[in-house]
């Protein structure tokens, strides 16, 4: 079962590869999105990574929520179910 983890107050230079190589030091990654604007395909700061384990979720999301990268400090904690 892979878990979704929400990544916030990315640089807006950061793409999906950077994302995945990111987290991919603490797990398999499945998956790892960064969001972008639909009318100027800019980023929006954030994106999604999905993780193959609740374990390996839990110690990416320890190890980097709070850490610096590209001179910003990242918001990562478990992604919340979207509500359509």
């Amino acid at each position: 079962m892979s878990t979704n983890i929400y990544v916030g107050n990315l640089t807006f230079n950061t793409s999906s590869a950077d994302l995945e190589s990111l987290f991919a030091a603490h797990g398999e990654v499945t998956r790892a999105a960064v969001i972008t604007d639909r009318e100027t395909g800019r980023s929006r700061g954030f994106g999604f990574v999905e993780m193959a384990t609740p374990d390996e979720a839990k110690a990416a999301i320890e190890a980097l929520n709070g850490q610096n990268v590209d001179g910003r400090d990242l918001t990562v904690n478990v992604a919340k179910e979207r509500s359509r």
